[in-house]
């Protein structure tokens, strides 16, 4: 019971994750001529969790829950994060909202997230948001399945919220696309991941895989617009 109460504390919208800030690229596919309706942003948050989530945040996450804290193995799993993201907006974007993650769990006394801030600010770390999840989460007991539903919803729960607040959709057709996009999370998570378990492993490439050019060239314009809602 208190290992579920503690997960549905951190899929609460209501913690200070820094999510808020960032739309992970639906304010600039708003910002495209042919606009962002329901049927449009639905498309589009189904392709960010197949071809982004799926196989760079989630490997990531999973690979840092993992790691069981150590910092080494955790600093080659940023690396990789920082490579597979093309889209400089993105980078920065998964460094901050990792950065606004900590320091909430800094501040209200999460094991081991004092040393994760320190990695950070001196290095090794880069501190992007999947390699914060895997590892915070770790440190609070969550088991490597339900990280991954938490981090999996909120990336879902975070676009499809980032389309409300643009006034794209309201919040009940917000909450369809999301019912819809369910089974697809799951099959998604439910994916395995390998490597990250055994020393030998240690050592090996860390394969991440994104591709979402159209994202990826709508947030780069989007980087270069006047007025902005959020920071990518």
């Amino acid at each position: 019971m208190l290992q579920r109460l503690i997960a549905l504390q951190q899929a609460d919208s209501a913690f200070p994750s820094g999510s808020f800030a960032f739309s992970n690229g639906i304010e600039g596919l708003a910002a495209l001529p042919d606009g962002l309706g329901g049927a449009e942003l639905g498309h589009a948050v189904e392709v960010i969790l197949r071809h982004r989530w799926a196989g760079s945040d989630r490997v990531a996450l999973v690979l840092a829950h993992r790691a069981q804290g150590d910092l080494a193995r955790l600093a080659r799993i940023d690396a990789a994060v920082e490579a597979a993201c093309l889209a400089e907006p993105m980078r920065t974007g998964s460094r901050r909202n990792g950065g606004a993650l900590l320091a909430a769990h800094t501040r209200i006394g999460t094991p081991g997230a004092e040393g994760l801030r320190m990695a950070v600010r001196d290095g090794p770390l880069l501190g992007h948001l999947a390699v914060m999840q895997g590892a915070l989460w770790r440190s609070l007991g969550l088991d490597e399945t339900t990280v991954t539903e938490i981090a999996g919803y909120q990336c879902a729960a975070a676009l499809v919220t980032a389309a409300v607040r643009l006034g794209r959709v309201g919040a009940i057709e917000a909450q369809r696309i999301l019912s819809a996009l369910m089974p697809v999370l799951a099959e998604i998570a439910a994916r395995p991941v390998q490597g990250g378990e055994e020393d030998d492993t240690d050592h090996a490439d860390i394969m991440l895989v994104a591709f979402t050019p159209l994202i990826e060239i709508a947030t780069m314009r989007h980087a270069r617009a006047d007025l902005r809602l959020f920071a990518n």
